[in-house]
């Protein structure tokens, strides 16, 4: 099998291997876990990968450009995707998909965007059904723009919105919804806006505030389905340990802010003004359609992980921000 220095037939440190055969399924604390994580070079994806290696688990990150992947371990094995991976796999963690913040959303982009995301997760599924072994749970990763644009409060019930967002996170979910019939576990995560000063939004968000022009963005009453990247991370391990964790899952935080909320929230923590609210028809012009990212937003609850019993270690924005922001 072609690959960038790994042998499937080689044992390494931090690589592949077989599981042992006949191996009953593997459970929360009864040993170490082969995990997959496509997209795995993104925020989430890395800080995710850090935490199973802390955990003890082998990670593998599949990528398109592997030869591009730096800054990770040296027992974390990067390669291209190939079928034959899921074969020694336990869990897949599916974040691939190009950053829909990228680009400008002309129509060649927006198609670029899907194809990023369903490519991949057809893949995955086909892998799956043509497999030896199967994996025992599936993370697929989706977006909270699922539920379109709403100021009512929205959670895993609430049906799919009708805007570009909602149809892309519609399809993606949906390009490995067939790995259920082949007896995979499921969970779906619904992911919210991730609070990190790794990358992301934050540190666009913090911009204007060194330069004491921070302030709402439109006219700031939008809801901003927000959660810590540390609980971004506890949540997907949560659904990759509990077994009775399948369907969608809302993950932001218990407590939704508006952008006004949001800006006056990171102004006295920064002690800067955060009275300068950029005007929506502004932005509308400098992104088009994307400016609905901006502009738009979701009061989404995370109810189900909730009900599971997960427990957030950030709820208030205030305290994640203050976490992020003086440390």
């Amino acid at each position: 099998m072609e690959r960038l220095g790994l042998d499937l037939n080689r044992n390494m440190i931090g690589g592949l291997r077989p599981p042992i055969k006949d191996e009953a399924p593997y459970h929360e604390n009864e040993g170490t876990m082969n995990i997959l994580i496509t997209g795995g070079s993104g925020l989430i994806g890395k800080e995710l990968c850090y935490s199973l290696i802390q955990d003890g688990h082998s990670v593998t990150i599949s990528s398109r450009y592997p030869e591009k992947i730096v800054g990770f371990p040296a027992n974390v094995n990067i390669q291209r995707w190939e079928p034959s991976l899921v074969n020694y796999i336990n869990v897949i963690v599916n974040l691939a998909g190009e950053n829909v913040a990228k680009k400008r959303w002309t129509v060649t982009q927006k198609r670029r965007i899907l194809q990023s995301r369903t490519q991949i997760g057809n893949a995955i599924t086909e892998a799956v059904a043509r497999s030896t072994r199967k994996p025992s749970v599936i993370i697929q990763s989706s977006g909270i723009g699922y539920y379109g644009i709403s100021n009512k409060m929205v959670t895993e019930l609430t049906p799919c919105g009708h805007d570009f967002l909602a149809k892309l996170a519609v399809d993606w979910e949906a390009s490995t919804a067939k790995v259920e019939e082949y007896g995979v576990r499921r969970a779906i995560i619904r992911t919210g806006i991730v609070l990190s000063r790794a990358g992301g939004a934050l540190p666009r968000m913090l911009t204007p505030f060194k330069f004491f022009i921070g302030g709402p963005l439109g006219n700031g009453k939008q809801w901003v389905p927000w959660i810590h990247i540390v609980d971004e991370v506890g949540a997907i391990k949560f659904l990759i340990y509990d077994e009775a964790s399948r369907g969608p899952f809302n993950l932001c935080a218990p407590n939704p802010v508006t952008s006004r909320e949001l800006s006056n929230t990171i102004g006295n923590i920064l002690m800067r003004p955060a009275f300068f609210r950029t005007p929506g028809i502004l932005l509308k012009l400098l992104f088009g359609e994307m400016s609905t990212m901006i502009l738009d937003g979701q009061r989404a609850i995370p109810e189900r992980l909730m009900e599971l019993g997960y427990d957030f270690e950030f709820k208030t924005v205030d305290v994640a921000l203050r976490h992020l922001l003086t440390k």
